[in-house]
């Protein structure tokens, strides 16, 4: 299995990774999702990689995408990139590819706990994924909903006390692709969050004086920061390895091709390298994020410094696609 990423993928991260400096600066990420948003990420290409040729989209695979979302993490772009990019990619919303419309989702929890939704104001669809198939929700007629958990204009949450059944536009095969899919994304998402937030730490320790000494220069520090270069080096290892996992031909002994492209649904390895992947990235940013605020001191728990940003959305995405504890149960079920 190589890991290396290919010239063309590392041209393809350096040119995602300019247009979202260009087009996504913090300032405009701290004033929330907008529709307009998506319109310019749809026009890059983003929500048509995995989307094949012949329908428009570049053909590309998981491992592409992959790439594609670490950056997207990394400069915190807001909005529901997962599933919009999912829905696409299966076919299950018209005008999804170009970012035309917006497209949240929820997979029901094995646990029972509680799953975030994030913009449900700003959604055009809502999709459910469960063990009977997709389906599309409507979501101007939830019910029960509340919206007093305003973490921030990043991550505006919402629970909802129930959801109605809606039309399905999937069967199950397509249902387990998008939570292996929707996982490995996700992780990604919380690779270049963690990256992120172990460079915005550095950069401080490298400027912040005590004692006539930067505070890198102090062992503690030096410690806390070697820690995240490590957390976000591992999980970058097993983000890239799942997305490669994801992208190998179908197994003969396993006919399970929802997309009908060639690439399995998820034979057990395939799942336990995906389940793998989120934990160690959803670990990454939510640590790198805490210790980030560490690092920073009392400044790190002020509204200027953008830490506290990407450790709320570390919260939040920590609970979509299966979470932590779901991800290691499953890890440990298959050993």
């Amino acid at each position: 299995m190589d890991l290396d990423l290919s010239a063309d993928q590392e041209e393809m991260r350096d040119g995602i990774r300019a247009l979202l400096a260009g087009r996504f600066p913090m300032a405009r990420v701290r004033g929330g999702f907008e529709p307009a948003m998506f319109r310019e990420i749809g026009d890059a290409g983003v929500f048509a990689i995995q989307l094949a040729e012949a329908d428009g989209g570049l053909g590309l695979g998981t491992a592409d995408a992959v790439v594609v979302f670490e950056e997207l993490g990394r400069a915190l772009v807001p909005g529901p990139l997962v599933w919009t990019h999912l829905a696409a990619t299966a076919g299950m919303v018209a005008g999804a590819a170009d970012g035309s419309r917006v497209v949240g989702g929820l997979t029901e929890p094995e646990s029972g706990e509680p799953v975030v939704l994030e913009d449900l104001a700003a959604l055009d669809v809502l999709l459910v994924s469960s063990t009977t198939g997709v389906a599309a929700v409507d979501p101007r007629v939830l019910t029960g909903v509340t919206s007093d958990w305003p973490l921030d204009p990043v991550t505006p949450v919402t629970e909802v006390a129930g959801l109605p059944d809606g039309e399905q536009v999937a069967g199950p095969n397509v249902g387990y692709w998008c939570r292996l899919q929707g996982a490995a994304l996700t992780a990604a998402y919380l690779l270049g969050m963690a990256d992120a937030v172990t460079g915005l730490a550095v950069a401080y320790a490298q400027e912040r004086r005590q004692f006539d000494r930067v505070i890198g220069s102090f062992q503690a520090v030096k410690h806390l920061l070697a820690d995240c270069a490590v957390r976000t080096e591992v999980a970058r290892a097993a983000v890239y390895a799942a997305g490669v996992r994801l992208d190998e031909p179908i197994s003969v002994n396993l006919p399970v091709d929802p997309l009908g492209d060639g690439r399995a649904a998820g034979p057990p390895d395939v799942s336990r390298a995906v389940s793998v992947a989120k934990l160690l990235a959803g670990e990454a940013a939510l640590a790198n994020a805490k210790t980030a605020t560490q690092v920073f001191g009392g400044m790190g728990f002020t509204w200027e410094v953008d830490v506290h940003l990407y450790l709320k959305r570390a919260w939040v995405l920590d609970t979509h696609f299966g979470s932590t504890d779901e991800h290691a149960d499953a890890i440990a079920g298959a050993l």
